[in-house]
């Protein structure tokens, strides 16, 4: 098993014991400023009613960005940040 699946396996299972689901979940997310990551990171949540926050950092080089979506089961939170580490120079926090 890859890193990066132990990592997401021990997530899910984290989540299933701190965690009730159907309810609100908040990601965290920095981004470089510089290109579209913002705008790529709205186009993963954007047709489910999710509310985006944004603040730049001091120097105006990254973005951080706050998440919250009413999420049905820990399984899609995960399936989100799979979709969101696709995205170049992306942090998840």
């Amino acid at each position: 098993m890859s890193e990066k699946n132990a990592f997401y396996t021990k997530l899910e299972l984290q989540l299933k014991d701190t965690t009730s689901f159907p309810g609100e979940y908040m990601y965290k997310f920095i981004v470089p400023t510089d290109e579209n990551q913002f705008e790529e990171v709205q186009k993963i949540f954007n047709n489910a009613g999710a509310v985006i926050k944004t603040k730049k950092s001091k120097t105006g080089k990254y973005s951080s960005l706050s998440v919250v979506l009413q999420i049905e089961s820990a399984s899609k939170v995960i399936e989100y940040y799979k979709k969101a580490e696709k995205i170049k120079g992306i942090i998840s926090l």
